[in-house]
């Protein structure tokens, strides 16, 4: 019976892939919201309608729609860089020992 955790590279190497295409959908969530903030609605001259169109573009920017996905974007390429700088740890030191079992007789499993 075998305890303890047993990682495989292939399915880091999977989890660091999917991360990244999910990154690179939220850059793609964070142009669109770009351009949805640059955007007036055409809702018409009535001041009510300008008032609401300004109200819109607001909500989609900075400190909107654009803000929160612009920061969760950020967040994400953090969260990728760090997965990804683990990993590459984990398998250097995985390197590591195996070169160290070899030059001590012992087998690498």
């Amino acid at each position: 019976m075998t305890h303890g955790y047993r990682i495989s590279a292939q399915d880091l190497d999977g989890q660091v892939k999917a991360l990244a295409a999910i990154g690179d959908q939220t850059t793609g969530l964070v142009n669109s919201a770009n351009r949805l903030a640059e955007r007036l609605p055409l809702l018409g001259t009535a001041p009510p309608a300008m008032h609401l169109a300004m109200r819109l573009r607001e909500a989609a920017g900075q400190a909107g729609l654009t803000g929160e996905v612009s920061a969760t974007d950020t967040e994400l390429n953090g969260y990728h860089r760090a997965l990804k700088a683990t990993v590459a740890s984990y398998l250097e030191a995985e390197a590591e020992h195996a070169r160290k079992l070899r030059n001590t007789g012992g087998g690498a499993t």
